[in-house]
């Protein structure tokens, strides 16, 4: 099956974590894939409309609205974005220090 080309964004958090420099990377290798969600979370400049077309893609995306849904007044505090869509479904709090790392870093005042 045929996916459609990400276009090139500024990453913020990949680069950093992964070593990855393009969300086409980031959707193949099992490892920025699960970070990926991240990424979508607090980096607004990414092509959201594209990206969801990928499974893996679709998959960090619904992740990331979970997350904003839970903490939306904490990432607007630190590090704010335009909204992500309410997603009342459940998150999984082992990854909440993921989670608080990953705020930090992109923290304009850490």
């Amino acid at each position: 099956m045929s996916y459609p080309v990400v276009h090139p964004a500024p990453l913020k958090l990949l680069p950093a974590y992964t070593g990855c420099t393009s969300l086409e990377e980031a959707l193949t290798h099992p490892r920025h894939r699960a970070i990926l969600w991240l990424e979508v979370l607090f980096n607004d400049q990414l092509d959201e409309s594209t990206l969801v077309q990928h499974p893996s893609g679709r998959e960090a995306y619904d992740e990331a609205c979970r997350w904003y849904t839970e903490f939306r007044s904490l990432i607007q505090f630190i590090a704010p974005r335009s909204p992500l869509p309410a997603h009342n479904g459940s998150i999984d709090f082992r990854q909440y220090r993921t989670f608080v790392e990953a705020l930090y870093f992109v923290s304009p005042d850490a």
